[in-house]
Parts: C-alpha cells; sequence; structure tokens
C-alpha cells in the first residue's frame, strides 16, 4: 500500500473519535425525541420522574454524560495502550449509564441499540489497533 492509500485511510484515533461523536449525537437526539412522547416534559416540569432529582444526581449525570465528550478528544489525543484502557473503562461506563438510566419507549430503545453498537465498535478498533500504526 502506497502513502497516499494509507493517509487516504482513518486511523485507529480518527475512527474512535468519531465513533464518540456519533454516539454524542444518538445521546442528544433520544432525549430530543424523548421529550416529544406526550406527558414527558410535563412530568419533568412537576417533579414526576420516579425519582428524587437533587444537585447531587444532577452533577452524576452530568459527570456520566462528559465522559463520551471527553473521549471525543482522548481518542486523539492518548497513545495506543491508554486508548485501550480509557475506551474500555468510558463504553463500560457509558453503556451502563445508557441501559440505567433508560426508558421503555421505542424511541430510545433504537437510539441505545445504535449507541451501544457504536460503543461495540469501539472496543473493536481499540483493541484491534495494529502496533505499527501506533
Amino acid at each position: 500500500m502506497n502513502t497516499n492509500e494509507k493517509t487516504a485511510k482513518f486511523d485507529v484515533r480518527s475512527k474512535l473519535s468519531t465513533l464518540w461523536i456519533l454516539v454524542m449525537f444518538n445521546m442528544v437526539f433520544a432525549d430530543v425525541v424523548g421529550f416529544m412522547n406526550p406527558g414527558a416534559l410535563e412530568k419533568i416540569i412537576t417533579g414526576d420522574t420516579g425519582f428524587e432529582v437533587t444537585q447531587g444526581l444532577l452533577l452524576i449525570f452530568a459527570v456520566l454524560i462528559e465522559i463520551p465528550i471527553a473521549m471525543i478528544y482522548l481518542s486523539r489525543a492518548l497513545n495506543r495502550r491508554a486508548n485501550q484502557l480509557v475506551n474500555t473503562a468510558a463504553v463500560v461506563l457509558t453503556v451502563l449509564f445508557i441501559v440505567g438510566g433508560g426508558s421503555s419507549y421505542l424511541s430510545y430503545l433504537f437510539f441505545a441499540s445504535v449507541e451501544i453498537v457504536l460503543m461495540l465498535l469501539i472496543l473493536w478498533f481499540a483493541w484491534t489497533w495494529p502496533k505499527q500504526e501506533a
């Protein structure tokens, strides 16, 4: 393979970063579409969420959402081995957040499924990363 063909392909860092961007878009739009379900916004406004929404809980949600956001950059900045470890931890935490914080709306189940497939691809690319490319 000549140099032009090699540079024309995405390197692993670019693939990982791009997949995290796709995960984030799916997370955002899962919420946006979820708000369109009849009564969803009213329940949030009235506090009828099934659990107490506290500042501490919102901080936990913010930290969990920040993980995939940070991974967009970290996937490009970290070396191969660090990427493998950090992406694995980020995928595990993010999948737990998606599954644990999800709903039974069909649209959410669809978005969550796409997000999980994307994160499985992240794990695949991180752990099959050729040493010579690093």
